[in-house]
C-alpha cells in the first residue's frame, strides 16, 4: 500500500519537486528557531538559552574608538553633494582594518565576530551609507568571505592579507540584466580551453550591473556559467556556476563607469567583459571548485542575509528613533511639544517599538551565527522584514519632521535615508521574491520536521523510510490539530509560559500561533503541494506569519537578556501586540484564500469565524502609545541605551548635532520649566509657552537669573535645531549630470 501511495505521489507531483539548484539552497545552512515554530510546540525554555551576545572588549574598543573617529571625519552633506568619498576617509578605513574585519588574524585581519561586524556596519551606515559601502562590501559576500571558506592555501596567503589591508578593494559581480533575484539563471559564460602553450584557461564574456564598489574595485569576484566542451576539468561539459577572481586592468575587462543610485548615492556600476582570459587557478578554491559556485553562494548567504542589510536598516531605525524622539520634544505647536499630540505620539511610539524589536532580532540572529548556526530562512525573513520596516520607520519619521524633513541641505537628517530606502529593499534578493517565494517556499521544506525527508524518500524510492515518515507526519498533523483547538479555546493558557508576569501572555499566545501555523503549513503541503511555488500570495502570507513569530520571540529574548527592565516593558508590549496582530492578519488571509475543495470551505467558513472572534491580538492599544513614545522623548540612560551605537555627532554640526544639543539642554531645564508651569497653574505667571514668560518668572522669583539664562539657551538651541537650509541662487542651481546612453 505504501509503495503504491509513494508511486502515486511521485507520478502526480503531490510533493514539491526540487531542482539541483533548489537542493543546494535547501541543504545550505542549518535549521534554527524556525524549526521550533514549524513543530507547532516551540520549546521556549531552550530557545531562551540560545545566546544573546555582546561584542568582546577588543571589539567594543574598536566600535568606540576607530569607528567613532571615522564617523566624525565624514562631512555627510559633502559626500551627498559630491557623490564622492574623500580619499583620506578611504585611507583611514584601510589603515584601521575596516576592510578586513571578517578575515582571520593570521592573515592580517581583525577576526571579529559577526555581531561586532554588524554593529560597526550599523553605526557607519546610520551616518553615511556611501562611506558604509567601503566597510560593508569587503565584509559581506565576496572575495574575502569566499576565500576564507573555500580558497586554496595559496590563494589565502596571496589575497587575504591584501584584502585585509585594503590594497585590494573588492566587489562581487553577480547580477545581470536578465538575472536579478533569479541569480541561478545568470548568462555570463566562461569557456574552458587550452591556449597555444597547452595551458588550460577560461575565456569569459559577461555584462554585470548594479555592482556596488565596481567603479573603484581592483579585485572582482565574478559568478559565471562554465562551459567545458572538451571536459578539460573532468566535471562534464556544463559544470555549473563558478566564481573566479579578476584583477582590474585585465585585457577585455571594463569597470569604472557609474550607475546613480537613488537617494544617498554610492559607488555602484556595471562590469563588462569581452573575451577576458584567466587561468583556472583564479577560480576560488581552484579547479576542484569549478561548478561549485552556487553551493558556495547559498552556504554563505544562508547566514549572510542576516548581517549587512539588516545592520544598515536597523542602524537607520536607531538614528530615526533618536532624531524623531528629540524633535518631537523641542518642536512646539499649539502651545505644547508636538510629541504630546496623540497623532505624533503614535508615530514616535511605533518608531521606538520597531527599533526595539528589530535590534533584538539583529543581536539575537548574529549571536546565533557566531554560535555556528547558518539559518537561511531566518536570514531571509530578517532581511526582507528589516528593510521593509526600516522604510516604514523613515516614513513615520518624515511625517513627524514634516517640512524639516523635505527641505534638503546639511540640516536635513532623514531625507537622504528616506530617498535611499528602496535600495536595500531590492538587493540580495528583492523583497517581493524573498517574501513570496523564498521564505516559506524554502522554510516549508527545510524547517518542517517531515517534508524534506518525505521528498527524499519518494525520490529514492525508499518505501520503508516513506512509511515511517508518512506515519510520523500524519501523527504530527493530528497532534497539532488537537493542540491548536485546545490552545485556541484557552487563548494559549494550556501551553504555559517559561516566564511569569506581564510577558507570560506573549509566550502563551506565540505557542498558540505556532500550533495553528504548523497545522496550516501541513494542510498547504498536503493539499497545495507542488503548486505552492506558483501560489506566491499564499506563500507570502505564510512567510509573514513565520516572520512575526520569529520577531516577537526575538523581542522577548532581548527583554530577558537585558534584565527584564521595567522601563522597556511598553516597547516589548507594543512590539508583541503588533507582531501578534500581523500573525492574525496573515492567518485570516490564509483562511480566506485556501482554495481547495472541502478543507477550503471549512477554513473560509466555520474556522475563519472562530479565528476572527478569537484573535491573537487586535494590535497595540492606545494606552501603550504614550509610554512607548516616552522611551525616546527624554535624554536619559534609557534613551542612550535604545539608540546606542549610532554615529556620534558634535554639538556644532548641522542636523543631528544641533538637534541632540537642543534635546539635551531641553531635558536639563525640565525641572525649571515645571516650576514655570506650576506658577502658571496658580496664576502667578500668565499663560503661554514657558519660554515666553521667562523674564517675568525672574521678576516674580520663580527662576533665578542664572536659571533663566539656561532656559533661554535651551530655547535658542531648539530654534537653531528646527531651522532648515537656505541657498543663494548661485548655490542652488547646478549643472545637470549627463548620463551615458
Amino acid at each position: 500500500m505504501f509503495a503504491a501511495l509513494m508511486k502515486f505521489m511521485r507520478d502526480n507531483n503531490v510533493l514539491p519537486r526540487i531542482s539541483d539548484t533548489e537542493r543546494q539552497a535547501l541543504e545550505a545552512g542549518t535549521v534554527w528557531i524556525d524549526g521550533q515554530i514549524f513543530s507547532g510546540n516551540p520549546d521556549f525554555k531552550s530557545m531562551l538559552k540560545e545566546p544573546y551576545s555582546k561584542p568582546s572588549d577588543e571589539e567594543q574598543a574598536f566600535i568606540d574608538g576607530p569607528t567613532e573617529t571615522l564617523c566624525r571625519m565624514i562631512d555627510h552633506y559633502d559626500v551627498i553633494s559630491s557623490r564622492q568619498v574623500p580619499e583620506n576617509i578611504i585611507q583611514y578605513i584601510k589603515d584601521q582594518g575596516f576592510m578586513g574585519m571578517l578575515i582571520p588574524k593570521e592573515y592580517g585581519g581583525k577576526g571579529f565576530s559577526t555581531l561586532a561586524i554588524s554593529t560597526i556596519m550599523a553605526k557607519v551606515n546610520s551616518y553615511n551609507p556611501a562611506v558604509g559601502t567601503f566597510v560593508v562590501i569587503p565584509n559581506s559576500l565576496g572575495a574575502a568571505e569566499l576565500l576564507n571558506h573555500y580558497g586554496t592555501d595559496e590563494q589565502k596567503r596571496a589575497y587575504l592579507p591584501k584584502l585585509a589591508s585594503g590594497e585590494y578593494v573588492p566587489c562581487f559581480g553577480l547580477t545581470e540584466p536578465t538575472a536579478g533575484s533569479d541569480a541561478a539563471s545568470i548568462r555570463a559564460e566562461g569557456v574552458v580551453y587550452k591556449d597555444a602553450s597547452g595551458e588550460v584557461k577560461i575565456r569569459l564574456n559577461f555584462r554585470k550591473r548594479y555592482i556596488t564598489l565596481a567603479p573603484v574595485s581592483n579585485l572582482i569576484s565574478l559568478a559565471f556559467q562554465m562551459h567545458d566542451p572538451d571536459n578539460l576539468l573532468g566535471k562534464g561539459e556544463y559544470p555549473g556556476i563558478t566564481v573566479v577572481m579578476l584583477h582590474k586592468g585585465t585585457k577585455g575587462l571594463e569597470n569604472g563607469d557609474h550607475h546613480m543610485p537613488i537617494g544617498l548615492s554610492f559607488y555602484n556600476g556595471p562590469i563588462i567583459g569581452k573575451d577576458v582570459e584567466v587561468s583556472v587557478d583564479q577560480i576560488i578554491g581552484g579547479p576542484d571548485y569549478a561548478g561549485q559556485g552556487w553551493r558556495m553562494l547559498m552556504e554563505q548567504l544562508a547566514g549572510g542575509r542576516a548581517v549587512s542589510l539588516p545592520a544598515g536598516a536597523i542602524g537607520g531605525m536607531k538614528l530615526t528613533a533618536a532624531a524623531t524622539g528629540a524633535y518631537s520634544v523641542i518642536r512646539h505647536q499649539f502651545g505644547i511639544p508636538i510629541g504630546l499630540m496623540e497623532g505624533v505620539q503614535e508615530k514616535v511610539a511605533r518608531i521606538a517599538a520597531f527599533t526595539y524589536l528589530f535590534e533584538g532580532a539583529r543581536v539575537y540572529s548574529c549571536s546565533a551565527l557566531d554560535a555556528g548556526e547558518q539559518p537561511p530562512v531566518v536570514s531571509a525573513l530578517l532581511k526582507y522584514a528589516s528593510t521593509e520596516y526600516g522604510q516604514k520607520v523613515l516614513i513615520d519619521g518624515m511625517d513627524v519632521f514634516s517640512g524639516a524633513g523635505v527641505m534638503q541641505g546639511p540640516n536635513n537628517i532623514l531625507g537622504g535615508g528616506y530617498a535611499s530606502a528602496p535600495v536595500s529593499i531590492t538587493v540580495e534578493g528583492a523583497n517581493i521574491m524573498t517574501r513570496t517565494l523564498i521564505t516559506f517556499g524554502q522554510g516549508a521544506t527545510r524547517c518542517h520536521p517531515y517534508a524534506l525527508p518525505m521528498v527524499k524518500a519518494v525520490e529514492e524510492n525508499d518505501a520503508t523510510a516513506f512509511r515511517k515518515k508518512l506515519l510520523g507526519w500524519l501523527m504530527h498533523t493530528g497532534t497539532n490539530f488537537v493542540r491548536s483547538k485546545i490552545r485556541g479555546i484557552s487563548r494559549g493558557f494550556s501551553a504555559g509560559s517559561p516566564e511569569s508576569g506581564a510577558v507570560a501572555t506573549y509566550y502563551r499566545r506565540l505557542a498558540w500561533a505556532s500550533s495553528r501555523y504548523a497545522l496550516l503549513a501541513d494542510l498547504a503541503l498536503y493539499l497545495v503541494g507542488s503548486k505552492l511555488k506558483a501560489r506566491g500570495n499564499l506563500g507570502g502570507r505564510f512567510a509573514d506569519a513565520l516572520t512575526w513569530q520569529v520577531l516577537a520571540f526575538s523581542a522577548l529574548r532581548r527583554f530577558k537578556a537585558e534584565g527584564s527592565k521595567k522601563e522597556d516593558l511598553p516597547l516589548l508590549q507594543y512590539s508583541c501586540e503588533y507582531a501578534l496582530a500581523r500573525i492574525q492578519e496573515a492567518f485570516e488571509g490564509i483562511h480566506a484564500n485556501f482554495d481547495v475543495p472541502v478543507v477550503g470551505w471549512w477554513l473560509k467558513g466555520p474556522s475563519a469565524l472562530f479565528l476572527r472572534l478569537n484573535p491573537l491580538s487586535r494590535g497595540p492599544s492606545d494606552k501603550l502609545i504614550a509610554p512607548a513614545a516616552a522611551t525616546v522623548q527624554k535624554f536619559d540612560e534609557q534613551f542612550r541605551r535604545l539608540t546606542s551605537d549610532t554615529a556620534p555627532i558634535d554639538d556644532d554640526q548641522p542636523g543631528m548635532g544641533r538637534l541632540m544639543k537642543a534635546f539635551r539642554l531641553h531635558n536639563d531645564v525640565q525641572p525649571l520649566l515645571g516650576r514655570i508651569r506650576d506658577a502658571q497653574k496658580s496664576r502667578e505667571l500668565p499663560r503661554g509657552l514657558e519660554f515666553e514668560v521667562v523674564d517675568e518668572a525672574v521678576q516674580r522669583k520663580v527662576l533665578t537669573p542664572r536659571e533663566a539664562v539656561r532656559v533661554k539657551e535651551a530655547e535658542e538651541a531648539a530654534l537653531a535645531a528646527i531651522e532648515v537650509d537656505v541657498f543663494t541662487p548661485e548655490n542652488y542651481f547646478q549643472t545637470p549630470v549627463a548620463a551615458k546612453e
